[in-house]
């Protein structure tokens, strides 16, 4: 359903409350109006996302992109500052299945824009993963700078640190060519 008739709904609902509560039948007038705050509450946060949010959080990816599937279009479905939130969730459960596919959705994600700083780290830091596998180190070593001042709570700060390791022990480490094909330090 287009995100507008949620509204066109809860401004139905709500004068169903205030014409209740005008011929003094003030309990059901409260609930419906609790109702229609209900249903305007939708208009900002889609049930879908929070219900994909909350799966992630379980770490159940299947039922996560089941309900992230559900939104058919979603710049119809949702509001403009929400269309970044479903790229990133796109490309986190992407991610899981195809790291070098979900590119896109966190670039996606970044280009629409979001709100909560610590979502545009997870993004940057995501997309310096992606860069590593690629050995792409000038890159990486961008988004993890970005990824690094995005996290001004220090939510991901373990989660950089260990990238970085991983970025240092990517130095030390040199694909051996002939006899063996394995790694050595340097």
């Amino acid at each position: 359903m287009p995100n507008f008739f949620r509204l066109i709904i809860a401004f139905a609902i709500l004068g169903a409350a205030v014409s209740l509560m005008v011929f003094g039948h003030w309990v059901w007038g409260v609930l419906v109006f609790l109702l229609s705050i209900l249903v305007f509450v939708t208009f900002f946060f889609n049930e879908k996302m929070l219900i994909a949010q909350f799966y992630l959080r379980k770490e159940d990816m299947t039922k996560a992109e089941l309900w992230l599937g559900k939104i058919k279009d979603y710049e119809k479905e949702l509001i403009k500052a929400q269309h970044g939130y479903y790229n990133l969730l796109i490309g986190l459960i992407e991610s899981r299945k195809a790291p070098m596919q979900s590119e896109k959705y966190f670039k996606k994600a970044l280009a629409l824009g979001m709100t909560m700083e610590h979502n545009i780290a997870l993004a940057k830091l995501s997309l310096a993963g992606i860069a590593m596998a690629k050995r792409n180190k000038r890159e990486a070593t961008m988004y993890l700078q970005e990824a690094k001042k995005a996290d001004k709570n220090k939510l991901l700060a373990e989660q950089i640190k260990m990238m970085q390791g991983q970025m240092a022990q990517m130095d030390k480490t040199v694909i051996q060519t002939r006899g063996g094909g394995g790694f050595r330090g340097r």
